[in-house]
């Protein structure tokens, strides 16, 4: 796509954020809508996204047994999304049963690993190894299932890129320069620049709060988009 950028839409009233989309909308490629706006909203909120003609990230990352996730897949063909996020650790089968159910056109990626996590977190959690060894494993799985690609950071797309060389890849967690190097990434832990995202083989950027929340959103939106 010509412009990678998806803006995370994740703020509480609808009225900001169309205000918010109405800003920026000239600067990105796309519009990412996750649990936040989705609870808040419903398919109202998405309804009124919609009219801003950009292409809709449902990212509500979906885990459960294959039939639950199928029919839940099923549910949001209305809203006619272009992107559709699962888990991967929900395994193959699930995954198989997400992509089959899909809208024709729907591109169903796998989350591989949060971005707020870091191998301590992993641990923590019982899976051992590096943050690099559970996001390719779970990159293959979700090549196995025939999913379109996978979430993964920016320091590990590279690696899955070259493993899986015509897959889709939305990278979440990024900062612009100057705030990816320990200063202003909030809860993220694994983050590059939307520059470095992109040169490392990411097909989606996804970016929130470096716009949402900057003092000027359209020239927050419009100075990240030049670097690209």
């Amino acid at each position: 796509m010509s412009n990678p950028i998806f803006l995370a839409l994740d703020v509480p009233q609808l009225e900001p954020a169309k205000a918010l989309l109405s800003k920026v909308k000239a600067h990105i490629g796309g519009v990412k809508l996750g649990l936040e706006f989705f609870c808040a909203h419903g398919a109202h909120g998405m309804h009124e996204i919609a009219h801003f003609g950009l292409p809709i990230f449902l990212d509500l990352k979906f885990h459960d047994i294959p039939n639950t996730v199928a029919k839940a897949m099923q549910a949001i063909h209305v809203h006619e999304p272009a992107i559709v996020t699962v888990h991967a650790s929900g395994g193959r089968a699930m995954m198989e049963d997400a992509k089959a159910a899909a809208a024709e056109g729907c591109k169903v990626v796998a989350v591989t690993m949060l971005t707020s996590l870091d191998t301590a977190d992993l641990a923590a959690t019982g899976v051992y190894g590096s943050a690099e060894t559970q996001v390719m494993r779970l990159a293959e799985l979700a090549h196995e299932a025939g999913l379109d690609g996978i979430v993964c950071s920016g320091q590990e797309v590279g690696m899955v890129r070259k493993a899986w060389k015509d897959g889709f890849f939305v990278v979440p967690g990024l900062r612009p320069a100057g705030l990816a190097n320990g200063g202003g990434t909030g809860d993220q832990k694994r983050v590059v620049t939307p520059r470095q995202a992109r040169d490392n083989g990411a097909s989606v950027l996804v970016i929130g709060r470096p716009i949402s929340r900057a003092e000027d959103p359209e020239a927050a939106a419009r100075a990240i988009e030049a670097t690209l």
